[in-house]
């Protein structure tokens, strides 16, 4: 006998409760925003709404099904099971957080407060929450599959992310590598730079549109269900022992880009997840291209 889906609830805290886990009470947190010319009407306001809707959402689970919910601070530590429907009630960058921990889970994207977020990936309110689980376990369920980037090192560590994932230092300063393409031998080429973005369609709206408009990129951005990733360097440095000929590129399926360590440490992290980075040493090697799993948007 199979087991019944489980709903599991993912959200973060809300900016009320980060100021009094800070401040301790209301009023504390109430005098350090006046003190900043900010009130604490509107950010108790999005608190509630926030709260009010993962109480519709936690009601609209069909009774038979089982529950959890987990914050976006215990991403990392919590066990996603392949029976699992993965609400998710925020913002859009919420969505990409959790992509990298799912392998093929089908997604709900809740709005917690419509008119705030663009809703790329949060594209529905809390009164469809009940239609969409339904639609979520339902033979031949429509869902927008989205295309990831995967980095894999070569001590077997591996990293997922939907919008981009980002190599370099952890301050974001200089660091050395070589870098070409997986199997190509003698064309790799010795670099200094701030680092190298790999990115998605999804990423297309964020941190990747921003390197190509600053590039004047001909490249035509990605769609979200695009198989096909862009590449960019970050302010490669040309000097004698160091080029700036491969600065950017476009990865297809089976495409692999890829990145030598020159530097004694560099961090690799997907999403703008930094406290979950891999960790490479110097003369350690990763690969990056499309991943082989997909998020599974409900529709």
């Amino acid at each position: 006998m199979s087991l019944a889906p489980r709903a599991v609830l993912v959200h973060r805290r809300t900016e009320y409760e980060e100021l009094l886990a800070r401040h301790g009470t209301h009023g504390q947190a109430a005098f350090f925003l006046s003190s900043r010319g900010r009130s604490i009407d509107e950010v108790v306001r999005r608190h509630a709404s926030t709260q009010q809707a993962l109480r519709e959402v936690a009601a609209a689970v069909p009774l038979t099904w089982r529950g959890a919910r987990v914050e976006r601070a215990d991403l990392d530590r919590f066990l996603f099971a392949p029976e699992d429907v993965v609400v998710v009630v925020g913002q859009d960058g919420l969505v990409a957080n959790t992509a990298k921990y799912l392998r093929g889970q089908p997604v709900v994207g809740i709005d917690s407060d419509p008119g705030r977020n663009p809703g790329v990936l949060v594209r529905h309110r809390c009164a469809d929450a009940a239609a969409l689980l339904r639609a979520a376990t339902a033979p031949g369920g429509r869902a927008e599959e989205l295309t990831m980037v995967e980095a894999v090192a070569d001590d077997t560590q591996r990293l997922l992310a939907l919008n981009e994932i980002y190599l370099g230092s952890s301050g974001h300063q200089t660091v050395r590598y070589r870098l070409g393409s997986a199997g190509t031998q003698g064309a790799d080429e010795a670099q200094a730079s701030s680092g190298v973005l790999v990115g998605t369609g999804t990423g297309a709206t964020g941190w990747l549109r921003s390197l190509w408009l600053e590039r004047g990129s001909s490249a035509h951005l990605p769609a979200p269900a695009d198989p096909r990733l862009l590449w960019f360097v970050r302010e490669a440095w040309p000097s004698p022992t160091t080029g700036t000929t491969q600065v950017a590129g476009e990865l297809g399926r089976g495409q692999a880009l890829q990145l030598t360590v020159e530097s004694d440490r560099m961090v690799v992290f997907g999403d703008g997840m930094e406290n979950d980075a891999m960790q490479l040493t110097w003369g350690q090697s990763i690969s990056l291209g499309i991943a082989d799993t997909s998020l599974h948007l409900v529709t």
